[in-house]
């Protein structure tokens, strides 16, 4: 159940965020809903991943000026949510497969493709899928489902690696700032696999993501211990 605040007698959900500064020191908030499904809020920007009503109230928040939808699987991607967190103004950005449940019009990535989306955002997808044998058919690579590197006007890269493990595509990434990596076994990666990953792309912020929901759960402790010193690592509950 969500908590929500009351302003002017409106409801307005709550749910945990954390602020950093971009290259420039501007502040940059992350909201946290659940599972993949998060927001970036740089000025009056406001960019989300993954919407899944589920996860939130989207009808109550503030509508998105880009949507990234990295693939259509049920826990990434939802309808509903998307009109709800979208208005006439808003860049739908999403892979292939995920187009198709659109009739209007949205920008289709393809891994290695770029978007500039309004307000100077700039958007490169990045290929996002399974590696280990035995997984290959939970996200394949030839889906062509996307993870996103997101470019603000103050030079700051985010990137936000969707349903992945470690792929050539992935580990040849530079100057990444921050990084939402998923940890989520059998699915994803497991956390020695994050581990490689953040020691390839050093971010100085790494978040982990897409997380739980599954009966092996992601040790992150061990993943905090392996990485200290390597980057900063800060956990926020996405169960």
């Amino acid at each position: 159940m969500s908590i929500f605040s009351i302003l002017g007698g409106k409801k307005t959900p709550k749910y945990p965020t954390d602020t950093v500064q971009d290259r420039e020191g501007n502040d940059l908030t992350f909201t946290f809903f659940k599972h993949a499904s998060l927001s970036i809020t740089v000025g009056e920007q406001h960019i989300y991943t993954d919407p899944v009503g589920e996860y939130a109230e989207y009808a109550h928040l503030p509508k998105a000026d880009v949507v990234l939808i990295s693939h259509s699987h049920y826990d990434h991607f939802d309808r509903a949510a998307v009109d709800d967190i979208t208005s006439r103004h808003s860049a739908i950005i999403c892979d292939k497969t995920t187009a198709a449940a659109f009739d209007g019009e949205v920008v289709v990535m393809t891994p290695g493709m770029k978007a500039q989306a309004e307000g100077g955002i700039l958007i490169e997808a990045v290929a996002a899928y399974n590696t280990t044998e035995g997984h290959t058919d939970f996200h394949p690579k030839e889906r062509e489902d996307c993870g996103y590197v997101i470019t603000l006007n103050s030079g700051t890269r985010i990137y936000i690696a969707g349903d992945t493990e470690p792929t050539p595509e992935m580990m040849a990434l530079k100057d990444i700032d921050i990084a939402f990596l998923p940890v989520n076994q059998p699915y994803t990666m497991t956390v020695e696999q994050a581990v490689e990953a953040v020691k390839a792309i050093r971010p100085k912020i790494f978040y982990p993501y897409h997380y739980g929901e599954v009966e092996q759960k992601t040790d992150l402790e061990q993943l905090k211990r392996e990485l200290e010193g390597v980057t900063d690592v800060r956990v926020f509950p996405m169960e």
